[in-house]
């Protein structure tokens, strides 16, 4: 696999969409756009239940902020509208009437973190570490901070956003509440993943619906919020410390 994609498919009730990019599964603005189109028609789609959400190869989850982007964003409008992205995958999410489950087989970077964060029943391998870089490249977790905090509370989500350097594993992810269950294979993860799609099928659907509304009270004002957060990510991204930073990963 060498090109980017976001793919959506339909079987008995479980909508699975798959992202994938050749850099680890960064996510460039082409493809958070793609993402929330898929939510959207998605949650939508009245074949759909339940919605899987995956990303493709077997080594990263999703690695964030596609760094090609970042470095050749150069005013603040366009550092706006690039995180603003992300903000908008994390809102499809929250406001999709269907429950999303993340399926997530490897390391999740910074967005990444965001986007696991932003599912309503996450399960993982082994191999699924987390990391919040974003304070160690200048910018900080801005936009997925509110994600990420919501399920990891406060304290869990300030300590992987100071220690910016550190992988944290996927058992302190399952116990600060991030990921719902840690097998110790893909193969295992994909198995579990599937059963408990299929079984949510069984469930009534409005009842998941309402369920998914009282879930995320409390979050109404994130499109106001995490697009005043997408302002903040754009003006630091230009600056001499972010872009300095930024050269060394070209």
């Amino acid at each position: 696999m060498t090109a980017p994609y976001v793919n959506s498919t339909v079987d008995n009730g479980i909508g699975t969409i798959e992202f994938f990019h050749p850099a680890h599964n960064s996510l460039p603005g082409d493809i958070l756009a793609k993402l929330v189109e898929a939510i959207n028609e998605s949650g939508s789609n009245e074949l759909v239940k339940v919605i899987i959400l995956k990303s493709g190869g077997e080594r990263t989850f999703c690695a964030g902020a596609s760094f090609k982007e970042l470095i050749n964003i150069n005013d603040a409008e366009t550092g706006r509208v690039f995180f603003s992205g992300f903000a908008n995958v994390i809102n499809a999410m929250r406001k999709c009437p269907k429950f999303i489950i993340g399926r997530v087989q490897g390391k999740t970077v910074g967005g990444g973190v965001g986007v696991a964060s932003a599912t309503d029943y996450c399960m993982a391998s082994k191999f699924a570490s987390i990391k919040l870089s974003e304070l160690n490249v200048g910018i900080g977790p801005f936009v997925v901070g509110p994600a990420v905090e919501r399920k990891l509370g406060l304290t869990g989500m300030s300590q992987i956003a100071i220690d910016a350097n550190t992988f944290y594993d996927a058992e302190w992810a399952r116990q600060k509440g991030l990921y719902a269950q840690v097998y110790d294979s893909t193969e295992a993860l994909d198995e579990g993943v599937q059963a408990f799609a299929e079984n949510l099928c069984t469930y009534n659907p409005e009842a998941m619906k309402e369920m998914k509304k009282v879930m995320w009270e409390g979050t109404e004002d994130w499109d106001t919020l995490l697009a005043e957060r997408a302002v903040i990510s754009g003006r630091l991204v230009l600056s001499e410390f972010t872009k300095e930073t930024l050269k060394r990963f070209k």
